[in-house]
C-alpha cells in the first residue's frame, strides 16, 4: 500500500490547511530531523528501510556523465531543498541525484505569502517564491558541518547546486552575484547550475539574452577553469531564435549541459479557473507554473536542444514528469538525466521507485543494454 496516496495525500488536500507551503515547511523539517539524526541506531532503521522500499538497483539505470557516476537518472529538481537541510537523505528516497538551492549570494525572505499554489485539476503547482534561502554562505557553512561531521560520506548522492542571482543585485552586477555565490560553494556542489530562467526574481529573466548571459558564464568559467560541470536553465517561453542563442552562448563557454525547462508564466488550457487559497482567477495570480501542463513544451525543446547539438550538449529535462512513460519520453527526445518536483507533490516519495522500475521495463521491451541508448532515440518531426 502507498501510505502517501492512500493517507497522506487526502489530509494535505483536505483544505485543513490549505497553504501549500506549510506542508513543504513540515515535511522539510521532518526530512531534516531524520538527516541529522542519521547516526542514531533507530533513525539508520528507518532510513534503511525507506531506502529499501524507495531504490531501485539496476546497472542499466547508471550513467556516467562529467566523470560522475550517476546511479540512476531520476534527481530532485532545486526548489525543494533550498538551504541543504536534508543532503544525504534524499538517496534514501531513491533518487540518484539532488540539486540544491537555488541558493543567492545574499540571504533573502523572498516573496510575500501566500506564494506557493496546487492546481489539482491540472495536476500542476504555481509558485512564486522569489528565491527564499539563508544565502550561500550559510549553504557552504552547513555542508561544512556535514562533512566535519561524517555527514557526507564517500557513499553521498550526488548533490548539484543551482545558483540565482540575489534580488538586491542590480541586473548589471548579476555576474559578480553569481561568482560570489560559485566561489563560497565550489568545492561542495558535483555540478552546478546558472539559473537565470526563474520568473519570480524582477529583470531574471532578461539574463538569458545573448549577451548578459554570456557576461555571467565568462566570469564563472575564468573561477572555474573547467573543475566542475556548469549548466543553464532555461525558461520555456523562450522562442526558439532565443533557445538557439543560448545553446550557442553554452557552446561558446563550453558548458557541460542546459536544464529544459524552468517553469512557464502561460495560463493557457488550465482547466482550474480561481485560486481557492486567495479566491483569485487564475490568470491573475503570478508566478511560475509546473507540472503536467508543462510536459509537452519541455519535451519539445529538449528535442530542438538535442537536435541542435547532434547530441554533443547533456541535458537534464524537466517539467511534467509524473510516471516511466513522461520520464521515457523526454529520455528519448534527449535527456540524460531528468528531475522532479511537481510530481512529488501529487504522487509521493514512492514515485521515484515507480519510475525507475518502469524505465527498466522500457529498457526490456525495447532490447536496450544502458538507458544511455535510449537519450534521443525518438527523433520524430524536427521542432520549431
Amino acid at each position: 500500500m502507498d501510505i502517501y496516496k492512500s493517507v497522506l495525500r487526502p489530509l494535505i488536500f483536505s483544505g485543513v490547511q490549505p497553504d501549500p507551503e506549510w506542508w513543504h515547511h513540515q515535511t522539510m523539517q521532518v526530512m531534516e530531523w531524520l538527516n541529522r539524526n542519521r547516526d542514531r541506531a533507530t533513525i539508520s532503521t528507518i532510513l534503511s528501510q525507506l531506502n529499501r522500499s524507495s531504490t531501485v538497483v539496476d546497472t542499466r539505470l547508471e550513467q556516467t556523465l562529467w566523470n560522475i557516476k550517476f546511479p540512476n537518472p531520476i534527481g530532485l529538481a532545486a526548489g525543494f531543498d533550498k538551504n541543504g537541510t536534508v543532503g544525504e537523505s534524499w538517496s534514501n528516497l531513491g533518487f540518484g541525484f539532488a540539486e540544491l538551492g537555488t541558493v543567492t549570494f545574499h540571504a533573502q525572505p523572498g516573496n510575500p505569502r501566500p506564494r506557493m499554489f496546487r492546481l489539482p485539476e491540472d495536476l500542476a503547482a504555481i509558485n512564486r517564491m522569489g528565491f527564499n534561502n539563508n544565502g550561500a554562505e550559510a549553504l557552504a557553512n552547513r555542508l561544512t558541518a556535514d562533512k566535519d561531521k561524517g555527514q557526507i560520506t564517500s557513499e553521498k548522492p550526488i548533490i548539484g547546486i543551482n545558483l540565482g542571482k540575489s534580488k538586491i543585485t542590480p541586473l548589471e552586477e548579476a555576474p559578480g552575484d553569481y561568482l560570489g555565490s560559485f566561489r563560497l560553494l565550489k568545492e561542495f556542489g558535483d555540478y552546478f547550475v546558472v539559473n537565470v530562467s526563474s520568473p519570480n526574481t524582477p529583470g531574471l529573466r532578461s539574463l538569458q539574452e545573448g549577451k548578459q548571459l554570456a557576461e555571467i558564464l565568462d566570469a564563472l568559467q575564468q573561477e572555474n577553469q573547467g573543475v566542475k560541470p556548469i549548466l543553464v536553465k532555461i525558461a520555456p517561453d523562450l522562442e526558439w531564435e532565443a533557445i538557439s542563442e543560448a545553446i550557442t552562448v553554452a557552446q561558446t563557454y563550453q558548458l557541460a549541459g542546459m536544464i529544459a525547462t524552468n517553469t512557464t508564466i502561460r495560463r493557457d488550457g488550465l482547466k482550474t479557473q480561481t485560486i481557492k487559497l486567495t479566491g483569485n482567477p487564475v490568470t491573475e495570480e503570478a508566478g511560475g507554473l509546473s507540472g503536467a501542463p508543462l510536459r509537452g513544451r519541455s519535451t519539445e525543446i529538449i528535442r530542438y536542444i538535442h537536435q541542435q547539438t547532434q547530441g554533443q550538449m547533456p541535458i537534464i529535462g524537466t517539467g511534467g514528469i509524473f510516471t516511466a512513460e513522461d520520464a521515457w519520453e523526454k529520455i528519448t527526445a534527449g535527456a540524460c538525466l531528468l528531475e522532479i518536483y511537481t510530481g512529488l507533490i501529487y504522487e509521493g516519495p514512492w514515485m521515484v521507485r515507480r519510475i525507475l522500475a518502469g524505465l527498466v521495463q522500457k529498457l526490456e521491451e525495447n532490447g536496450l543494454g544502458n538507458i544511455s541508448e535510449a537519450v534521443g532515440r525518438s527523433l520524430s518531426k524536427p521542432a520549431g
